[in-house]
Order: structure tokens, then sequence, then C-alpha cells
């Protein structure tokens, strides 16, 4: 129902961290490592929001969250946000780090990509 705002709001928050922190420095390689984070949260929240549109759990009016109209359905879609939403969040900021963590040991070791004969 409301499982991609988690997500979008870890990347809201990223976004005005990441404003704040590098004010000066606006070249840093932390910042671009930072932007790919953002643009996995705000990719894959655009896309709930989509599949969650088009099976009607949200609308493009007032209250936009089909579960706000019916007082009984607000804790399941908290218990939603709570569960799927977190985890959600939580495995994407786990894939962004395991793969920086892997770039950063590829660029290291000095590991380079040979595309020769690949065509």
């Amino acid at each position: 129902m409301a499982c991609f705002t988690i997500p979008l709001a870890e990347g809201i928050i990223l976004s005005v961290a990441k404003k704040i922190a590098f004010k000066k420095d606006a070249e840093s390689a932390l910042k671009a490592r930072l932007g790919h984070l953002e643009n996995m949260l705000y990719g894959g929240s655009f896309l709930l929001a989509i599949e969650h549109i088009y099976h009607g759990e949200v609308v493009l009016y007032p209250p936009f969250l089909t579960a706000m109209r019916n007082p009984e359905d607000i804790p399941e879609m908290l218990h939603e946000m709570a569960t799927v939403g977190v985890s959600m969040a939580a495995i994407v900021t786990i894939a962004w780090a395991a793969f920086e963590i892997i770039s950063h040991l590829a660029k290291k070791t000095g590991l380079k990509q040979n595309v020769r004969g690949a065509l």
C-alpha cells in the first residue's frame, strides 16, 4: 500500500544530508557514490509508486493512499510500511554498500576488465 514511502523518505533524507555535508566540496568521490544510492532509492520508489497506482492502491487525488479512506486499514498500512518498506530500504542500502566495497577492492587490487573479443 505505502511501502514505497520508506525508501523515498530515505532518499529525501540522503539528498538533504548530502546537500548540507558537501556544500563546499562539490566534486567529492563520496558525493558521487552517495548519488548512486540516491538514484537507486528514487528509481525504486518511483517504479513501486507506478505499480501501486496501476493496482489502485494509490490514487491521484486526496487522500492519495486508498488505505487512508478507511480507518480500519491504517494499522495494516503502517505495519506494511514498517516491515516491507524498511526491509526494502535496508536491502537497497546493503546492496549499494556491497557493490561499492567490491568496486573499491577491484580498483585497489588493479583488476581491469578485458572486453577484447566481446564483439
